[in-house]
């Protein structure tokens, strides 16, 4: 069987990567992937998964097709003329595959996604089924317009139980309930850093978005700062600061590196520089604990059974603790909700105190939740042994 997956933005957020990757891992390399940075996919070798091609072509002004595109623009007023030109050839390369996999992650969270709406219309008009692939949708955002996208979809993962409820709850009874691919990712192990103990290390994961959404000023960062004092002078932990996007316009380098500089003098912390999504799932998974902001950073965590705190701001960090702990209390703190400097720091101590609990439900659930992403396969009716 043949795919197209698209819209993937890149390779800088490696949670994206490990979308492509493990989607990969269930289908088969018959897969040409639609990008926005190529330069960033070859960076940590997709090119060599799978077969990759610009999302967007440049339209050469003054051939047939933009004289078309003028045509139906200024004559029949079709204000998505160039942009249909733009990404045609996503829906020639769709024509030769199966499935159209839109990966979906949180593309349906926040804006409204114009240009997934255009290209899904292109698709449909072609006669091409389309897969929404391991989606989180945010229950508020959805409104007529998105329903009506929403129900071209052939079939619909969604990947955690507040969106699959929520859009059973829209007539959209093509939806099914898996985790997210990337719980099949597979880890890389690197060697070590100095000061990062195996199985006595927190890792700390801050987003410049959920700094984004706190509604008190600096007080996510004031967290982090006062969790980190408790375990460097309460615990004898190491500390490994771990960033999972690496965007320049959203890089979590960013306040990593300004919590490294305060307390690079203790000897107790590391910064681990940029790598793929394996390698980076290599060092979360020799953490003892995992203190979280990037959801796939969690998913990392969480597959390898570390126990794992996450500053939420969406229904997907929501929506995945409750599905694998029965509940989000004491495992999401929603970043919006920071308003004390020493709420994250009791939520640890509170991890710490059932780390024994924690590890216990993971060794008796984990194994089989993982496991439910297989299910993609007999779903799609793909051979156990892709290539």
């Amino acid at each position: 069987m043949k795919y197209v997956m698209c819209p993937h933005g890149g390779s800088g957020n490696h949670g994206c990567e490990a979308i492509v990757r493990s989607t990969v891992k269930l289908v088969g390399n018959e897969t040409t992937l639609f990008t926005n940075k190529m330069e960033e996919d070859c960076k940590v070798g997709l090119q060599d998964l799978c077969k990759l091609d610009v999302a967007e072509k440049s339209i050469s002004s003054g051939s047939l097709s933009h004289l078309f595109a003028i045509f139906r623009n200024k004559v029949l007023t079709r204000t998505d003329a160039f942009d249909r030109l733009v990404f045609q050839h996503i829906v020639e390369s769709a024509k030769n595959a199966d499935y159209v996999l839109g990966i979906g992650g949180d593309n349906y969270c926040y804006n409204t996604p114009e240009f997934i709406y255009l290209v899904n219309r292109m698709v449909d008009e072609a006669k091409i089924k389309r897969i929404l692939w391991g989606a989180s949708v945010e229950p508020n955002a959805i409104d007529e317009r998105m329903i009506r996208d929403l129900r071209g979809y052939h079939k619909i993962w969604a990947r955690e139980s507040l969106t699959y409820e929520a859009l059973l709850a829209k007539g959209l009874t093509q939806t099914f309930l898996l985790p997210d691919p990337a719980f099949v990712l597979d880890r890389k192990d690197l060697p070590l850093p100095n000061g990062f103990v195996e199985g006595n290390t927190v890792g700390i994961n801050v987003s410049p978005m959920i700094i984004g959404y706190e509604k008190n000023q600096g007080m996510a960062l004031q967290n982090y700062v006062n969790l980190l004092k408790y375990i460097i002078e309460g615990t004898d932990m190491q500390v490994a600061l771990i960033p999972h996007v690496v965007w320049s316009h959203n890089d979590d380098r960013k306040p990593l590196t300004q919590l490294y500089d305060m307390f690079k003098d203790t000897g107790r912390v590391v910064i681990i520089k940029d790598h793929n999504a394996m390698e980076l799932k290599g060092y979360i998974a020799r953490c003892r604990f995992m203190v979280v902001a990037r959801t796939h950073a969690s998913i990392a965590a969480y597959s390898t059974q570390v126990p794992t705190l996450v500053v939420g701001y969406s229904v997907k960090a929501r929506g995945i603790a409750k599905d694998i702990f029965g509940t989000e209390d004491n495992y999401v703190i929603p970043v919006q909700s920071l308003t004390h400097g020493d709420e994250l720091m009791k939520g640890f101590m509170w991890m710490m105190d059932h780390e024994a609990d924690i590890k216990a439900h993971y060794a008796e659930m984990m194994p089989n939740y993982i496991e439910k992403v297989y299910q993609i396969r007999t779903i799609l009716g793909i051979s156990k042994n892709v290539s």
